[in-house]
């Protein structure tokens, strides 16, 4: 046992918790650094180096990393050597952090990470499903912005700065909940998005490419080979490192917000030609029957801005950039999804909105005005839009499989070989390669269902993308106000104001969206019947509530079985290996 301090005078006991496999690398760990004095936190990770037998010499200042070896628990001490609980009383038990990742490198600065948030959260895809709601949809994003966004902003750039280690949410919720819990969480937080990256983004970039660059038809085999080279174009820059890879995620935020602004401001110029007649059929006044319907993808359209910390040891300042960066995304993403819907909503008639060509739909009619350069730049357009779409899906998959990869390298899903980093990239490949094939299945899976018609494919899986990732927040959110509470020895750069008072309010605030958003995407229709709402299914959805339920619960057990299966798999494995050890004569 050894003991370093850190640069607020803790000291920082390392506890060797026994060998790990050779291949893949499991990360070795360090201590929970505060935000200043980089030489200092460099002095913390060179005891930890040598406590961990590695060679400290390779310790770099502007990182503050320890280099490899065994895992270890990390626990925060008062001078004295004793343990302390969040109140500085002595306790029995400490906190722990996953141990860290080698071969990363901090690459991530305010700006990389503020694009990585824009080209996340922004969905072209919702855009079109959003606007199909019509006038009241503009109305329901204000209130979900001022409502839900704002303190939902607050409270995870309080917690990502105070807590800034690889694995983002994972880490917070094994923290405060234990490592099942946090196993569960992070499967249905990854699995969303080869889900939505296979089942829903995928099928709008082909409606897309089909109606405005080259025809592709439905079902064809032209259909099936788009489909399949976006989505592996979409894992494979994921796989390259991310000191290159943000700048694929980073022209895909630019590429998205210049469709986006081009696409509104022609949608002004044709409304000042040819009148708003849009808006004077859409109705701004809210309805029970509308919130319903856009409460769980408005708060998809919104979720999403702590998916940075993912790659928290990839950060070069998480502690002071983490909480500007989500409020520049925040504020950005509020203008792409208001400014735009509000645009479509002008120039399409009502009724002539659909989930999955909203978007286009709507920039063929306004382009008209520009005559015969009409067709030239619907094309580009199309093409901004397709690889929008791609970085979208790049950049969930970049910060989703690091979850999915800590969770299996700290012994909590199926093999520790799912986690290991590659020693040159520095990414999770094996995991990337684990997200394309699910993403490959679900589409196969999406094309078959409801015989091919896109509109009810694209509504059915998108809600299935949305359970998945609202249900993972159910955890998620607890988590934060649990580290509020219990962890205050953790030095946070930033907090929110009024305290912890404010931080709770804010929580609970989130987390009540969060729960109606789950219960309406999961199980549509018995709210409005509750509260006297016509509520015909067949009409909403396009297929049967058997079919539907079918697809969306049926997923979410699923996922309750891999995840309860790759958790006990790796248990019993561990258990095996200490048994194992035990039995071996003593050297």
């Amino acid at each position: 046992m050894h003991d370093a301090t850190d640069d607020g005078g803790r000291a920082v006991v390392l506890r060797p918790t026994g060998p790990l496999p050779a291949r893949p690398v499991v990360p070795a760990p360090r201590p929970v650094i505060p935000p200043t004095g980089r030489a200092q936190a460099c002095a913390a990770a060179r005891a930890a180096a040598v406590a961990a037998g590695a060679d400290a010499a390779r310790c770099d200042p502007s990182r503050a990393r320890p280099t490899e070896g065994p895992a270890t628990d990390r626990t925060l001490l008062d001078r004295t050597g004793q343990q302390l609980d969040h109140t500085g009383h002595q306790e029995d038990h400490a906190v722990s952090v996953p141990a860290p990742v080698p071969h990363l490198k901090r690459s991530l600065r305010r700006f990389d990470i503020m694009a990585m948030g824009v080209a996340a959260v922004i969905s072209f895809d919702v855009i079109g499903q959003i606007a199909a709601g019509g006038g009241q949809a503009v109305t329901w994003i204000a209130v979900i912005a001022v409502a839900f966004l704002l303190p939902y902003a607050l409270v995870f750039a309080e917690t990502g700065a105070a807590f800034p280690q690889e694995g983002g949410p994972y880490v917070w919720v094994e923290v405060a909940f234990g490592r099942p819990a946090a196993v569960l969480t992070t499967t249905f937080y990854w699995v969303t998005n080869p889900v939505w990256l296979g089942g829903s983004l995928v099928f709008v970039a082909a409606g897309a490419w089909d109606g405005f660059v080259l025809p592709l038809g439905s079902g064809t085999v032209a259909d099936y080979v788009f489909k399949l080279v976006f989505i592996w174009a979409a894992i494979l820059t994921a796989v390259v490192s991310l000191r290159r890879g943000k700048w694929i995620t980073t022209a895909g935020a630019g590429a998205k917000v210049l469709a986006l602004a081009f696409f509104t401001g022609t949608a002004v110029a044709y409304g000042v030609q040819h009148g708003f007649r849009g808006l004077q059929g859409s109705g701004f006044s809210p309805t029970g029957v509308g919130f319903l319907a856009l409460v769980p993808v408005l708060l998809f359209a919104f979720v999403g801005f702590e998916a940075p910390n993912a790659a928290g040891d990839e950060m070069i300042d998480p502690q002071r950039d983490v909480p500007v960066a989500i409020g520049v995304s925040g504020a950005i993403a509020t203008c792409c999804y208001l400014l735009p819907v509000l645009a479509i909503l002008s120039a399409a008639p009502p009724g002539r909105v659909t989930g999955v060509g909203g978007f286009m739909d709507a920039a063929r009619l306004v382009f008209g005005i520009y005559g015969g350069w009409r067709g030239p730049l619907l094309t580009f357009v199309a093409v901004l839009f397709v690889v929008a779409l791609l970085t979208q899906g790049s950049a969930w998959m970049i910060v989703a499989d690091r979850m999915q990869a800590m969770a299996a390298a700290d012994g909590g899903f199926f093999s520790r070989g799912l986690g290991a980093f590659h020693p040159r990239l520095g990414t999770p490949v094996r995991m990337n390669l684990l997200s394309g094939v699910t993403a490959t299945v679900f589409m196969a899976a999406a094309m078959n269902l409801a015989k091919g018609d896109a509109s009810a494919v694209f509504g059915v899986v998108l809600t299935v993308a949305i359970t998945t990732l609202l249900l993972s927040y159910l955890a998620v959110v607890p988590a934060l106000l649990a580290l509020r509470l219990r962890h205050r020895e953790v030095p946070r750069p930033y907090r929110v104001p009024f305290g912890t008072l404010g931080f709770t309010v804010a929580t609970l605030l989130v987390y009540a969206w969060i729960v109606l958003g789950s219960w309406v995407a999961l199980f549509p229709g018995p709210l409005e019947q509750l509260f006297g709402i016509p509520y015909d299914f067949r009409a909403v959805w396009g297929v049967s509530r058997l079919t539907f339920e079918a697809f969306t619960l049926g997923t979410v057990v699923l996922l309750l079985v891999v995840a309860a299966a790759g958790y006990l798999t790796q248990r019993m494995r561990t258990q095996s290996q200490d048994e194992e050890r035990q039995a071996r004569p003593a050297r």
